[in-house]
């Protein structure tokens, strides 16, 4: 879980190194060391939303396997039934 966070802070951190490359500036001047924690926090919580949404997947997807396999149950128990009639 914790590495989904760390991958995307770190993701957010190489992107603004990628941008600073891309205009040929400075990678670590003076005056914009702040930004590099709010990169990796903007990524971070992207990062933190995105497990949250696995997990609601996860629990949808689990729900609806259930579901359909208890349907399945009741359907041959029906086809069981009448098959002996």
């Amino acid at each position: 879980m914790v590495h989904k966070v760390l991958f995307w802070s770190g993701f957010a951190v190489g992107v603004r190194l990628y941008q600073l490359g891309l205009e040929m500036r400075p990678l670590f001047n003076k005056e914009s060391l702040w930004v590099y924690p709010v990169f990796a926090t903007i990524g971070g919580s992207f990062g933190y939303w995105l497990m949250g949404v696995e997990e609601r997947q996860y629990k949808m997807l689990t729900d609806r396997r259930d579901a359909l396999l208890e349907k399945r149950a009741r359907r041959k128990e029906r086809e069981d039934a009448a098959g002996e009639h």
